[in-house]
């Protein structure tokens, strides 16, 4: 919020960059009105989008600059400076940014680990350490639509998963078992197998010796697979209609924290690594047990989190490095480089980023386009794409 704020000051500066307050003397009905319209203008022009970016008609006056039309003007670098201006920040934060908030929806007992809007943005899900899962109906003043007490809870609930058509929802947890639960039901209070059944889907197979955590877990564009990320290494997809894990794949070196499908037709499947690699697997066309179709490279700590476009194509991931890195798999490679800090007394659940290592950049960089500026800290921070722009 600092950097809002830093930005709704701009709006009221001049551009000496001291802020136009008036004196006592000047405060009667005269002096009122003449600060509040000399206020709008200072306003006014300091929240205006640079002059290259406004379009004219004839006959009109200049309209308001598109939010597209700024993003493209800032990335040809029509400033000078590589970024956007005073002005232009403020003209963004005063018509396209939410100004309110954040407010408390809810308390609990215990930290809340994982959340997520569902895709039509009309239900928000959140899990707590202390074995709940709340349901809550965004349009409906965030009323709790399900409490859910979850059942052979490990540590925490690592991800939870809503079924395309809102009916289901799955949890997971530190071990290979994750449950489905009817999040479509009247009945608001769900305590697992007291008053709802909470049906658990077994991910391990018989080659497993050791039991595995959970990590990620995300449901098929059509709801008839889940596909997993787990602690043991490993990718796993689960047929719902056959009830069955139908592929299990010894994907990296180290824990898979996130996947997803990429796209409706269920054949591409994403996957992070706490070895730093974003890869790309292909169930039409396995060359051998294991082997991706393609590898993205650029990241040089653990992969937190990936979401696909839904095109097939682009995906998005956040990192341990500080950073949120665009892809387009069109420009992945066969071959896997890593360049990690080589830090192992860093711990990123407790300890802040290396500032050192905050410009370091991979020499094999595939991403499209890298962002920083927030922090990855004591959680696997997650990164989502638009529902505006998928």
């Amino acid at each position: 919020m600092s950097q809002l704020n830093k930005d709704k000051n701009d709006c009221m500066n001049d551009g000496s960059g001291n802020s136009n307050e008036s004196s006592a003397s000047g405060m009667n009905g005269e002096g009122t009105s003449y600060l509040v319209h000399e206020v709008a203008q200072i306003t006014k022009l300091r929240s205006s989008p640079h002059e290259n970016l406004s379009r004219a008609v004839p006959g009109r006056m200049k309209l308001p600059a598109s939010t597209l039309r700024m993003l493209i003007g800032r990335e040809g670098n029509y400033s000078g400076r590589g970024k956007f201006s005073a002005a232009d920040g403020c003209h963004v934060l005063s018509r396209y940014l939410p100004t309110k908030g954040p407010w408390i929806v809810d308390r609990m007992g215990s930290r809340a680990y994982v959340s997520q809007f569902s895709d039509d943005g009309s239900l928000f899900v959140a899990g707590f350490q202390g074995s709940h899962i709340r349901i809550y109906d965004v349009e409906k003043d965030w009323k709790v639509k399900k409490d859910i007490s979850a059942r052979n809870l490990r540590w925490t609930i690592t991800d939870t998963s809503l079924s395309p058509d809102r009916q289901y929802l799955v949890y997971a947890s530190m071990s290979p078992i994750i449950h489905i639960v009817n999040a479509g039901s009247a009945t608001t209070e769900s305590v697992a197998n007291v008053t709802e059944v909470h049906y658990g889907l077994n991910f391990s197979s018989d080659n497993d010796s050791d039991e595995f955590g959970i990590f990620s877990i995300k449901f098929s564009t059509d709801g008839r697979e889940l596909v997993s990320g787990t602690s043991d290494s490993s990718i796993c997809v689960y047929d719902l209609g056959a009830d069955k894990l139908s592929l299990r794949i010894p994907a990296h070196l180290s824990d898979v924290n996130t996947v997803c499908f990429a796209d409706e037709s269920g054949h591409l499947i994403y996957s992070g690594s706490d070895d730093s690699f974003c890869k790309v697997w292909d169930r039409r066309c396995f060359v051998s047990k294991g082997q991706p179709a393609g590898i993205l490279m650029g990241h040089l700590e653990g992969i937190t989190f990936i979401d696909s476009r839904g095109d097939g194509r682009y995906l998005i991931s956040n990192g341990k490095d500080q950073t949120t890195k665009l892809w387009d798999i069109r420009k992945m490679s066969s071959n896997a480089v890593n360049m990690g800090l080589g830090d192992d007394e860093w711990d990123y659940r407790w300890m802040d980023y290396p500032k050192y290592a905050r410009n370091l950049r991979h020499s094999h960089d595939q991403s499209l386009a890298t962002y920083q500026g927030h922090s990855v800290l004591r959680t696997l921070v997650r990164c989502y794409f638009s529902p505006s722009y998928r």
